[in-house]
């Protein structure tokens, strides 16, 4: 399947917005983004409100009934999203969510955009874009734990209900974060001149250790199940081998049409019989960082505030006493960078012949602040260099949970960067957390 075909980008505003970049890739990036710095300023859920996202781009939210669904329009006091309010909460908040997506298009006051109107015939690649945005901004990174197992799609339609989010929404995440080689397949519906309904996949987002196969653009089969999800909310599942070539067993769901479409979108659960044989998922164990269990090169990881020049308390702490030859060579290291240019940089210092320390700045100084003072983006910056440099000296990588500490960062949404940008890049990451306290029998 690595050669099935991909999308034709042909929407101006989608190629005015990716440029050369892949839209797929530049949309969750724009979207993480935007995620990442209302996170730090403190957003929480579930379920995560879009209007917090609004409120940070100053656009004005306002009720009204005559709407389909929601829609966005440019006004001499900057962008305003009219909802509409008597529609279910998870599609007002899905809707509004969409609407904020397309604030990430540079021509986006050209037109009213108006979720649940007509659409031409290559508007659909810009729904799409939206609703990969939206999905990340009412269900973001960090907001669903990884579990062992993964239930049944009609299990998985009531669990979403908890999250309060779309089925679109709460799979792409699943996807994202599922210990289980997992992929998730978002398809749409055309109709031929003779009345027949063909479905090409959209988009396919898959779990960290799932088979890396490119499934976008692709045309599914006539006679797949596929096609038996005539209407919103039906399931249906099959064994099927044009996924892979092999039996490969699929659940699907049908979802919410594309504006101007009457058939629904089909989203499917594709379930792996194994993992990519080169991906490991994180190792959680109970033990030392400083002490690391594999053999061969190492690098272990810290993260320290954009104004330290020595090695503060808790792990670093230890560090330091262990190896001062490390920390005086981050201290000759970081003088030489400004401070306004420290985040999002790295640090290797030399531990030992075989063990590297790593010092991520991924914090903005440091003491009591009314914000977390982790920053995310910076993080992500720091383990992607990680990453490069542990794969081309082929070492494995430790931490213990860093940034949960005095930085206030949420380790659910530090455990998915590690999944994105270590686990599918095929390196070894163990996480280092302390043994449970015995509790002492008190005698009377």
């Amino acid at each position: 399947m690595s050669n099935a075909p991909s999308i034709n980008w042909t929407n101006p505003s989608v190629r005015a917005f990716a440029k050369n970049a892949d839209p797929l890739t530049a949309i969750e990036e724009a979207a993480r983004a935007l995620v990442l710095k209302a996170r730090e300023k403190g957003w929480e859920g579930p379920p995560f409100n879009p209007l917090r996202i609004a409120e940070m781009l100053d656009v004005q939210i306002e009720a009204n009934s005559s709407v389909a669904d929601a829609r966005l329009v440019a006004t001499e006091r900057g962008p305003k999203i009219e909802f509409n309010p008597q529609q279910p909460r998870e599609r007002v908040r899905f809707s509004i969510a969409h609407e904020i997506a397309h604030l990430l298009f540079p021509d986006w006051s050209e037109q009213v955009r108006n979720r649940g109107g007509d659409k031409t015939s290559d508007d659909w690649q810009l729904e799409m874009l939206c609703n990969l945005a939206a999905s990340e901004f009412v269900l973001p990174i960090g907001s669903l734990s990884a579990a062992s197992a993964v239930p049944t799609v009609e299990e998985l339609m009531h669990q979403r209900r908890e999250y309060d989010v779309s089925a679109e929404a709460f799979l792409i995440r699943l996807a994202k974060i599922s210990e289980q080689p997992i992929g998730i397949f978002v398809s749409s519906p055309s109709v031929s001149e003779e009345g027949k309904r063909h479905y090409k996949i959209d988009y396919f987002i898959s779990s960290p250790t799932a088979p890396k196969i490119r499934l976008s653009g692709l045309a599914i089969p006539d006679q797949s199940i596929v096609h038996s999800c005539t209407a919103i909310g039906h399931t249906s599942r099959a064994v099927e081998s044009w996924v892979t070539d092999t039996p490969t067993q699929i659940e699907c769901v049908g979802l919410t049409a594309y504006p101007g479409n009457i058939y629904p979108r089909v989203a499917g659960l594709v379930r792996f019989d194994r993992p990519h044989e080169d991906l490991v998922p994180i190792r959680l164990i109970h033990g030392d960082v400083l002490d690391p269990r594999d053999r061969g090169k190492k690098i272990i990881c810290q993260l320290v505030n954009d104004k330290a020049i020595k090695w503060g308390g808790g792990i670093a702490s230890k560090t330091a006493k262990r190896f001062p030859d490390a920390e005086q060579s981050f201290t000759e290291q970081i003088i030489k960078i400004p401070r306004n240019d420290r985040l999002g940089r790295v640090i290797f210092s030399e531990g030992s012949d075989d063990m590297i320390i790593a010092s991520l700045i991924g914090q903005e100084g440091f003491g009591p602040s009314l914000f977390p003072r982790i920053r995310y983006a910076a993080v992500q910056s720091c383990l992607a260099k990680v990453a490069n440099y542990a794969a081309s000296i082929g070492a494995s990588i430790h931490m213990p949970k860093i940034g949960t500490g005095s930085a206030g960062g949420d380790w659910p949404t530090i455990q998915e960067m590690l999944d994105d940008v270590m686990v599918r890049g095929g390196l070894t990451v163990t996480v280092y957390d302390v043994p449970p306290k015995q509790v002492q029998l008190e005698l009377l």
